[in-house]
């Protein structure tokens, strides 16, 4: 999704009124419960909020020109890897074996046997099209943040196809885009 992701992909940037930004808090605040202490510090108040629309209906939120959170449409939203990095718990895990690490830096889908053999991980209370964090085997950080396709049962059950899309990942597009200006 960001593998070319540029400054040149957005169509607007806009700061929006205080209710707007209001809805954008709660909304971050149900689907990350762990960011509670600290959302008045990622989020100000009094600080402009600016919403970022790109192609492929996606949005960014910036703060600072800081992006923190992107969605797809009308999606849940997902922290970019550089606030999971600081906030490391506030996302459900999944963990693929080393065999697939590489692909996934690659910006691949995570497959179900990545997540199942050995060295991977499921977290079971995981439903589908739920945002995970996705960890890999023998390393502190995570290298993607995923959208899942099924559910953690369906994905012990099945332990074929496409467990996990790839949304956002180490070297992508929006990680080496620190700042949007």
């Amino acid at each position: 999704m960001f593998k070319k992701f540029s400054s040149e992909d957005v169509s607007s940037q806009n700061q929006v009124k205080a209710s707007v930004q209001r809805k954008i808090r709660q909304s971050i605040a149900e689907e990350y419960p762990g960011l509670e202490p600290v959302l008045d510090d990622l989020l100000p108040k009094k600080a402009p909020l600016i919403v970022v629309k790109c192609q492929n209906h996606l949005n960014l939120v910036l703060v600072n020109s800081v992006p923190l959170f992107f969605n797809i449409r009308d999606g849940p939203y997902m922290p970019t890897l550089r606030l999971l990095h600081q906030y490391p718990n506030i996302m459900k895990k999944f963990q693929v074996d080393r065999g697939a690490i590489r692909f996934v830096l690659a910006g691949a889908n995570i497959m179900c046997p990545g997540l199942t053999s050995p060295g991977g991980a499921l977290d079971d209370e995981v439903e589908a099209e739920t945002p995970v964090a996705i960890m890999a085997e023998g390393k502190q950080h995570a290298l993607a943040i995923g959208f899942t396709k099924m559910s953690a049962k369906d994905i012990k059950a099945i332990n074929k196809g496409i467990g996990v899309d790839n949304m956002h990942y180490l070297n992508d597009g929006l990680w080496k885009m620190e700042k949007l200006e």
